[in-house]
């Protein structure tokens, strides 16, 4: 029930990741920003969140914290609202960077938790990224219905999420945490930290990160560009948003087939042809593309999560604010250089690398090691 309740909350912070990508047209159309002043928007939001959120994980590491969780919520909720307020360029920024702390701060403890209370499978954590998958799926069409409205009850619609989220992810007591906290045998080896197998996935990560955000923010600009209106780009971007909460469901069962690994590598290389069909093929293809391609890219999505926590098991926090949270903030830094090659260029051509780069990430996976079974067995690469 508490995993539950933890992927619904997931759902109503990570709907401000998606929704800061979807506000990107708007802020084109409505205050005039060029594709790298608003993708600077994107930046702001993912530049914070990319640097504290490993320090976030650190400290949960040392203290769990489980009281930041409701508190990371409502920031995330808050500083999203607050983009309405158009107090100008510097102000908007500042918005979205608390957005961004809130999501900062929220993902390493939660997916800690998320952990403890579901133990050693991947099960209880696929279920949590699927709540976040749908959040980032309802993200287009929460802001599209809250922009419809007149004044600024509209942008404060966009706060309900986070007033949700709150009672959602109120942590369990320390009592009833202890009592569904999974204890290891008694006679157990000592866990050791593989920290150079974490690095290796931390580049996956990042590359995985830089293709998926990218798309987000340009998707709908580049199917506006193609001759749709604004429907037609918010369809597209509900379409890669959607995808991905299928891509995690698939994910899942994959790696029960094959291992969490080989799932991993051969998700990236499926990316490849789905993004190219996003960018060459006919107007009505690109919908079904960009499901294809998130589909792909999030199929790694929880697995990449609990190898992080199996490669680094004392450092639990850490590993999930690397794989959990740079997962949804770091391709930001990359936004801006796609947006100024879009002014420079055409978008189509800016959005040209983001078709090879999952092929570096599958070159990367292929050699990371499956970590041991429980048991003890031997990791399989």
């Amino acid at each position: 029930m508490r995993t539950a309740a933890f992927s619904a909350g997931h759902s109503c912070v990570d709907v401000y990741q998606g929704a800061v990508a979807a506000l990107v047209p708007f802020l084109v159309s409505e205050r005039a920003y060029g594709y790298a002043t608003a993708s600077g928007v994107v930046l702001a939001a993912s530049l914070l969140s990319s640097v504290v959120q490993p320090l976030f994980g650190a400290l949960t590491d040392r203290w769990p914290m489980p009281w930041l969780i409701p508190l990371a919520t409502a920031a995330a909720g808050l500083g999203v609202a607050l983009v309405g307020l158009d107090a100008g360029y510097p102000a908007t920024l500042a918005a979205v960077a608390l957005s961004g702390l809130g999501v900062a701060a929220y993902h390493p403890a939660a997916a800690r938790l998320v952990r403890t209370m579901g133990g050693s499978g991947h099960g209880a954590m696929s279920w949590f990224a699927l709540g976040g998958n749908i959040g980032f799926a309802c993200a287009p069409l929460l802001v599209v219905a809250a922009l419809a409205l007149p004044g600024p009850a509209g942008w404060w619609l966009l706060a309900l999420p986070a007033a949700i989220g709150v009672f959602l992810n109120w942590p369990p007591s320390a009592k009833r945490l202890e009592g569904s906290r999974v204890t290891a045998p008694a006679r157990a080896p000592q866990p050791r930290d593989d920290w150079r197998a974490f690095l290796r996935l931390s580049l996956v990560v990042v590359v995985r990160s830089v293709v998926f955000i990218g798309l987000s923010t340009f998707i709908a600009l580049y199917v506006r560009e193609r001759g749709g209106g604004e429907t037609a780009g918010a369809v597209a971007l509900f379409a890669l948003f959607a995808g991905s909460a299928g891509g995690t469901l698939l994910g899942g069962r994959l790696a029960a087939r094959w291992g969490r690994v080989i799932t991993v590598h051969r998700s990236y290389a499926a990316a490849v042809p789905a993004i190219a069909g996003i960018l060459f093929l006919p107007l009505p293809l690109v919908y079904v593309c960009s499901a294809l391609a998130a589909a792909a890219l999030y199929a790694p999505f929880s697995l990449q999560v609990t190898l992080g926590q199996d490669y680094l098991p004392t450092r639990m926090g850490t590993a999930s604010g690397v794989t959990l949270g740079l997962t949804v903030s770091v391709g930001g830094l990359a936004s801006p250089l796609i947006g100024a090659a879009a002014d420079a260029a055409s978008l189509r051509t800016a959005l040209l690398p983001l078709a090879v780069l999952p092929l570096l990430a599958w070159a990367l996976a292929r050699r990371l090691p499956e970590p041991a079974a429980p048991e003890g067995t031997a990791a399989r690469r």
